[in-house]
């Protein structure tokens, strides 16, 4: 459902400036255009980094709201996306699939679309959306009813809407599509509920498919319209049937290497939770019990959908740690071409970009439990008693014995991304020091409910803070600093040409740190938790940068202890931008 608020005049002045549609060159070269983003991640490679620096060390002093925009209404929940700009217009998705199209200028809204929801959506971790992409004339976003839309860009009018899976059975989406030679590429949600996680690509243009590749061994992709290939081997990681409801959701999306043509996407937990019953439970011969695609990366071929390469980070998972956060292509100080991802385990992984081979890996996260470390082809070295156990072991009642394990299960880092900066070659990764107590119980497929067959309890590990910005040298591994926070850092990070690394907490600051030394240079309360991700971009000679505010997420509703911590925050929905003061 889409709505005007717009003065003919302002409408008169847009189209009569129009600029061309977006090319493919736009989305390309989306880092180096200042004047836009069009991307998420300000650039395919994910590095969130802009070249523009006139607003730096020495003048980030002087940084004063612009103008600030209300998402409005009853409808706030948490805030997760990442703006886009183009045109002299600003998009923005929000909570419960909303989009809105917001005067660049002036911060007035000029159009809104809110999607019609079903009632029996099933979302796993609030109602949440990360962002758009736009291509041509138009501007594509998904919904938690697991749907993808594509609107004009200057009326907000559909031009297509498509269907992704079905939410009935679980299936949802929250990332923010990724635009490739004209096809868009988009993962799904839904991995607590016993899904198929897969990779789709469609004609942007018309919204039909191209291809599709599921991620769990034993799926059939298509290409086409056909049949393609299988995903790996039936049966060879995976016990029995459990691989028709193995999960793997793509739900944070993927990242684009133009320089080995490849989509990198990170596949979630295996289902069920319970390890034990996918034949997981105590160390296998080869490859049985790794239960592959899942907990993985993948590097896919963008034209046909096949698998070039993975990487799986947590074999035999039983933690809930997920493979899903983003891959970020760098070159390394001595010129190596190279890919990057904080995982949800704790570990700080290297790759290599020709073939996703593994480099190294170095904890980024204090007294990681379930691992000793990482061997030298890149596997866990499991300390097995830290795995929960086994219900069907148990002697009283028929839980599994209870473990307390770190990271907790939502992640050394979860879904809020890392950045990388050219100017220092450090990346800068929020995460979280917390752990928990985890027991496995018995549990059985049914579609459409939740197929964990395990319980938790989050606990903070430390008295003094839970969130933790840390910079890491990628080559060595050693965290340069750390800027501790309070509460759960759940923002999305950027850095700057000027020396900046920009992000926010839950408490409600906008902060600019040193990208040196991790000193806060600059703040500004917004009202509300900050759970967004931020972009700077130029106008008329200045440079902006904005971020939306609006506490929720994953924290409020599964944090255990540590969400009776921050329960005193106040959920919001605003959309706010700076500049320097003249």
């Amino acid at each position: 459902m889409k709505r005007f608020i717009l003065a003919a005049t302002v409408s008169l002045m847009a189209l009569s400036t129009a600029q061309a549609a977006v090319t493919e060159a736009d989305v390309a070269n989306d880092q180096t255009i200042t004047s836009q983003v069009v991307t998420n991640g300000m650039g395919r490679n994910l590095q969130r980094f802009s070249p523009l620096d006139a607003i730096n060390k020495d003048t980030v002093g002087s940084l004063v709201p612009a103008w600030a925009f209300s998402m409005g209404g009853e409808k706030q929940r948490g805030q997760e996306t990442q703006p886009l700009v183009y045109d002299g217009i600003m998009y923005v998705t929000g909570s419960y699939s909303r989009l809105y199209a917001i005067d660049v200028k002036t911060g007035k809204e000029i159009w809104q679309y809110d999607a019609r929801l079903p009632e029996g959506i099933l979302p796993c971790c609030d109602v949440i959306n990360r962002g758009a992409a736009i291509y041509g004339d138009n501007i594509y976003f998904g919904t938690l009813d697991a749907r993808l839309v594509a609107l004009n860009l200057k009326t907000g009018d559909v031009v297509w809407n498509k269907k992704i899976a079905d939410y009935r059975a679980g299936y949802s989406y929250t990332a923010a599509p990724l635009i490739v030679n004209g096809l868009i590429v988009t993962g799904n949600s839904g991995g607590e509920f016993g899904i198929v996680g897969e990779v789709q690509a469609r004609n942007a243009e018309t919204g039909d498919l191209v291809w599709t590749r599921p991620v769990i061994e034993g799926h059939m992709g298509t290409l086409n319209g056909e049949e393609s290939t299988m995903t790996g081997t039936l049966n060879a990681t995976w016990p029995g049937d459990m691989w028709k409801t193995g999960g793997g959701a793509t739900w944070l999306g993927g990242s684009y290497d133009a320089d080995t043509d490849t989509l990198v996407f990170g596949t979630g937990n295996p289902a069920p939770w319970n390890s034990h019953l996918r034949n997981a439970g105590a160390p296998t011969e080869g490859n049985v019990g790794d239960n592959l695609y899942a907990a993985s990366r993948l590097g896919i071929d963008p034209a046909t959908g096949e698998i070039k390469w993975h990487f799986q980070t947590t074999p035999r998972e039983g933690w809930d740690f997920d493979g899903v956060n983003e891959v970020v292509a760098f070159t390394d100080r001595e010129g190596n071409d190279r890919f990057a991802t904080a995982d949800r385990n704790g570990f700080f992984y290297v790759l290599n970009r020709a073939d996703g081979k593994f480099v190294s890996a170095v904890p980024f996260v204090k007294d990681i439990s379930w691992a000793s470390g990482i061997d030298e082809n890149g596997r866990p070295i499991y300390n097995e008693d830290n795995r929960p156990g086994d219900p069907s072991a148990a002697t009283d009642g028929d839980k599994g014995e209870m473990v307390f394990a770190i990271p907790s299960f939502l992640g050394g880092k979860n879904w809020m991304p890392m950045a990388y900066s050219q100017r220092t070659g450090n990346f800068y990764v929020p995460s979280n020091e917390w752990g928990m107590d985890i027991w496995n119980e018995p549990v059985t497929y049914r579609e459409g409910a939740a197929y964990l067959g395990s319980g938790f309890t989050i606990k903070p590990l430390f008295e003094d803070y839970i969130g933790s910005l840390k910079a890491i040298d990628p080559d060595s591994g050693e965290i340069k600093w750390e800027y501790k926070n309070d509460a759960p850092l759940w923002a999305g990070v950027m850095t700057t040409a000027g020396g900046l690394v920009f992000t926010g907490t839950p408490e409600g600051e906008f902060i600019a740190l040193d990208d040196e030394t991790g000193e806060k240079l600059w703040s500004f309360q917004t009202g509300s938790g900050i759970v967004g991700q931020p972009i700077t971009w130029e106008m008329d000679g200045e440079q902006y940068v904005s971020v939306a505010s609006g506490w929720g997420g994953a924290v409020p509703l599964w944090g255990g202890e540590v969400a009776n911590r921050v329960n005193y925050l106040n959920q919001g929905g605003m959309i706010w931008t700076f500049k320097l003061a003249k």
